[in-house]
């Protein structure tokens, strides 16, 4: 042990008078065999409930994963993406070297989901195999394809701002947000939660659009601007639905069982179905239904369904003077 840590010593060092023209401290200032013994025995403590052979599998990487939702970009929109020569012939070998580097990694990562199981997971358990996944996961692209054009149209014209849907495809965070969910929705449904989870994350982290992996969302759909936008697992959306920042498609509470702990994958979010507009700060909550065609307001709380074509405003503050009591 003793030795390791020497190696580890003599490399920091090496690495910091490199990169600055001047060591740093000696790691004995921070007395690193204590501390590295100490974080052994609180891991040695976690309730987590793991099996030794779990405790030494690797689990998915997110930048794996980044890397592959980034060569499945190109796959799609391979001169988005780089591709330099654009005749049929070279584009074709271009998408099918990012899309074979991208299916690779999903079976890589899918295998590291796979292997390891705990309480957390056990619902999730598939018999399907990672190449089966991946393998139905590839034949859905060119479906996949097809709803992501229908999103990109609704961008471009639902915003005047846009001049063409070559920037909507490069730029609009809304378009980057679902085309991860797109993806990371097939592969929730083929078996593979963690890393479909991963990947809709990594949109969040880019965008600030929190779409759960599990949320069923429809064609045509499109979000503008995007910050704060929050869907959740079991949100049900339709066609042609258009949100503005801030909109949240929330859980209004959350069941539990006899012993107090959360019940997970019930229908808990809004349905909101075709046609319907969802302006900034809205919130919805609650497994409550927006009828077709509906037009909720911005900064809107509803927690009750409303019927089709319905048209709902935030309340508005009236400024009104009484004189000699009236008014009471």
């Amino acid at each position: 042990m003793s030795q390791i840590l020497d190696l580890i010593r003599a490399n920091g060092e090496a690495e910091a008078a490199g990169a600055s023209g001047a060591p740093r401290l000696p790691t004995a200032a921070w007395d690193i065999d204590f501390v590295v013994s100490e974080l052994a025995e609180a891991r040695s403590r976690s309730t987590r409930v793991l099996s030794a052979s779990n405790r030494r599998a690797p689990l998915p990487n997110p930048p794996r994963l980044r890397q592959a939702i980034e060569h499945i970009y190109g796959s799609l929109f391979p001169r988005h993406a780089g591709a330099l020569d654009h005749s049929e012939d070279a584009l074709r070998f271009f998408i099918g070297d990012r899309l074979n580097a991208a299916l690779h990694i999903l079976v890589e990562q899918i295998h590291r989901e796979h292997a390891f199981v705990d309480e957390t997971r056990a619902e999730h358990v598939t018999q399907n195999t990672p190449d089966d996944i991946v393998g139905a996961f590839a034949r859905q692209l060119p479906q996949l394809y097809g709803t992501l054009e229908t999103d990109i149209r609704a961008a471009y014209e639902g915003d005047p701002s846009a001049k063409s849907t070559e920037e909507v495809i490069l730029s609009f965070p809304g378009v980057r947000a679902i085309i991860h969910h797109r993806v990371a929705h097939a592969l929730h449904e083929l078996g593979a939660p963690v890393v479909a989870r991963i990947i809709a994350e990594l949109a969040h982290s880019q965008t600030g659009i929190d779409i759960h992996p599990g949320a069923q969302i429809g064609a045509g759909f499109f979000i503008d601007h995007g910050t704060g936008v929050v869907i959740g697992e079991t949100a049900i959306i339709g066609e042609r639905v258009r949100l503005y920042q801030a909109v949240t498609l929330g859980a209004k509470r959350f069941s539990v069982d006899e012993n107090g702990a959360l019940v997970k994958g019930q229908p808990r979010h809004p349905i909101i179905e075709d046609d319907v507009v969802i302006y900034a700060g809205a919130t919805i909550l609650g497994r409550v239904t927006i009828g077709r065609g509906s037009s909720i307001g911005g900064n809107v709380w509803l927690t009750r369904s409303v019927p089709a074509n319905s048209n709902v405003l935030q309340a508005q503050i009236r400024s009104e003077t009484f004189d000699s009591g009236a008014g009471i």
